[in-house]
C-alpha cells in the first residue's frame, strides 16, 4: 500500500468532515434548545448560497458586500422562523414541531428560487483550488488549498460558537433550557430569546456552510441533500454534544473516501454515498445515543 496515497485520501476525507461536522453542529444547536431536530437547516443552507450569488448576480454587488447582507438576512430568517413557526407550538408534541420544520424546508426552497431564479450560478471565493505546495514538495501529498482554508475557516467558526456557548451568558442559559424547559422559565430565563438567538446563529453556520459547499459543488438546488450527510454524523456523535458532531464529522469523512478508495474497488464503487448511512446503522445497534450524547435510561 503506498503510504503517500493513504494520507492523501485520510487528509481530503478528514477536511470534508470538518465541513459536514459544521452543518451537523446547525441541526445540533437547535436540538439542545428546543428539542426539534430542524429537518429545514439543509434548505437554509440552499437560501443562504442562493441569496448571496443574488446579491452580487442581481445588484452587482461585489462578494465583500454580499456576504454582510447576506449574514443579515440568515439571521432575520432565523429569528422570523422562531416567532412564526416555533413560537406558537411551544409545548406541542415533538413530531408536531418536526412535521412544521419539514413544512418550512419546501418554503424555504421554494422562496429561494421564486427571489433568486432555479438555474444553477457559479460562485467564486478568493481562494484557489489548486494541490497546497509544501505538501507537494516535501510529501508528495495532493490536497487541494479550497479544502485546507475552508476546513480553517469552519474550524475557527466551530471553536468560536464553543466559546459562545460555554463561556458566556447565553451559552449558560442555552444549557439550561437543553436541561429543562419548564425550569428554566421557572428561574427567570427568557426562553424565546435564547431560542431567537440559537436559530440566528443557526442561521449564519447556514450562511458559511453554503458558500463553502457552493463554491465546490456550484449553487444548486442539489445543496439541501448536504445536511442528509449530517445525518450519520450526529448518529455517531449524539444529537445534543457539539464536540460530538465534530468527531462524528472527521469520522465520517475520512471513512467515506478511505471506503470509497479500498473498498469500493471490491464491490464495483459507488460506495462514498452510501457507506457513511451503513457505518451510522451498525453504530446505532451498538450505542444508540452516540459517542458524546447522553445515556438513554430505561425505566423497565
Amino acid at each position: 500500500m503506498n503510504i503517500n496515497f493513504f494520507f492523501e485520501v485520510l487528509i481530503g476525507g478528514l477536511l470534508s468532515g470538518v465541513m459536514y461536522a459544521l452543518v451537523a453542529i446547525g441541526f445540533v444547536l437547535i436540538y439542545k434548545a428546543s428539542g426539534v431536530f430542524n429537518f429545514a437547516q439543509g434548505a437554509m443552507v440552499f437560501f443562504a448560497a442562493l441569496t448571496c450569488v443574488g446579491f452580487m448576480d442581481k445588484f452587482g454587488l461585489s462578494l465583500w458586500l454580499a456576504i454582510p447582507l447576506t449574514m443579515v438576512t440568515m439571521i432575520v430568517l432565523g429569528m422570523a422562523i422562531e416567532k412564526v413557526v416555533l413560537r406558537p407550538l411551544v409545548n406541542q408534541p415533538e413530531i408536531t414541531l418536526f412535521m412544521a420544520t419539514i413544512g418550512l424546508t419546501f418554503f424555504i426552497e421554494g422562496l429561494a428560487q421564486l427571489m433568486w431564479g432555479s438555474q444553477v450560478h457559479k460562485l467564486d471565493l478568493p481562494i484557489e483550488d489548486v494541490p497546497m505546495p509544501f505538501l507537494m514538495d516535501h510529501f508528495n501529498i495532493i490536497v487541494s488549498q479550497f479544502d485546507v482554508v475552508a476546513a480553517g475557516i469552519c474550524a475557527l467558526l466551530v471553536i468560536c460558537l464553543a466559546l459562545l456557548f460555554s463561556k458566556t451568558k447565553v451559552g449558560r442559559a442555552l444549557r439550561a433550557v437543553a436541561d429543562d424547559h419548564q425550569a428554566a422559565l421557572a428561574v427567570g430565563i427568557p426562553l424565546q430569546r435564547i431560542w431567537a438567538v440559537v436559530w440566528g446563529v443557526a442561521g449564519l453556520v447556514a450562511l458559511v456552510a453554503g458558500l463553502l459547499w457552493g463554491a465546490r459543488n456550484g449553487v444548486q438546488f442539489a445543496l439541501t441533500f448536504v445536511a442528509l450527510k449530517a445525518l450519520p454524523v450526529l448518529i455517531l456523535g449524539g444529537f445534543t454534544s457539539v464536540p460530538g458532531a465534530i468527531v462524528g464529522g472527521l469520522i465520517i469523512g475520512a471513512s467515506e473516501k478511505l471506503a470509497e478508495v479500498y473498498i469500493g474497488p471490491m464491490v464495483g464503487g459507488g460506495i462514498e454515498g452510501w457507506f457513511p448511512y451503513v457505518l451510522a446503522l451498525l453504530f446505532l445497534l451498538v450505542r444508540p445515543e452516540g459517542l458524546f450524547g447522553e445515556k438513554i435510561i430505561r425505566r423497565i
